[in-house]
């Protein structure tokens, strides 16, 4: 059964610092017309690094979810950033580590009924501390957290992060971490 859809009309409802939001006529396989709304994002990052037996963390507070989330190192690509630049700056900014061997987990998207966004997992080791700042707008308590804790947290739902529990689980797999529920 034939799945694609096919753009007809494109209006754009809003352009942000980091996100659009467009408005799109779509032809369905069968030629029906349906709409769909699109965020539009140019996509991320999420770094798992690793220190001895432990994971760098960040707490921040999202307004979103109104209140501050225990979360893996992650930001946003700049336009036409290769998504292995942007996991090296953005380890570095958030953490104040940079990564001797940065190596690709997968990529997911984050929620593909409505968002463009495609995140990047890596996992950072070899870790030495570097001179970065983060953004000038973010507010970032880096905690260590052992590695069967974070896979443990994650597994438990005591994450609320989706980036981050994926991301976590992604490096357990590929890398056989063990833990205890």
């Amino acid at each position: 059964m034939e799945l694609n859809e096919a753009v007809i009309e494109s209006r754009l409802m809003y352009a942000g610092r980091i996100i659009s939001v467009r408005h799109d006529t779509v032809r369905l396989p069968d030629g029906t017309e349906s709409t769909r709304d699109v965020v539009a994002h140019p996509g991320a990052v999420c770094i798992v690094p690793v220190l001895d037996d432990h994971i760098l963390m960040v707490r921040q507070y999202r307004l979103p979810a109104e209140r501050p989330l225990l979360e893996l190192p992650a930001g946003t690509r700049h336009a036409d950033e290769l998504p292995e630049v942007c996991a090296a700056r953005e380890l570095e900014e958030e953490t104040g580590y940079s990564a001797g061997n940065l190596q690709l987990l997968g990529s997911y998207f984050v929620a593909p009924g409505y968002s463009s966004e495609l995140i990047y997992a890596y996992v950072a080791t070899e870790l030495t501390p570097c001179d970065a700042e983060a953004d000038f707008d973010e507010r970032l308590q880096l905690e260590r957290i052992s590695i069967g804790e974070s896979c443990r947290m994650a597994v438990m739902g005591e994450l609320q992060d989706a980036k981050s529990i994926s991301s976590i689980l992604m490096a357990a797999a590929r890398l056989g971490w063990n833990y205890e529920l």
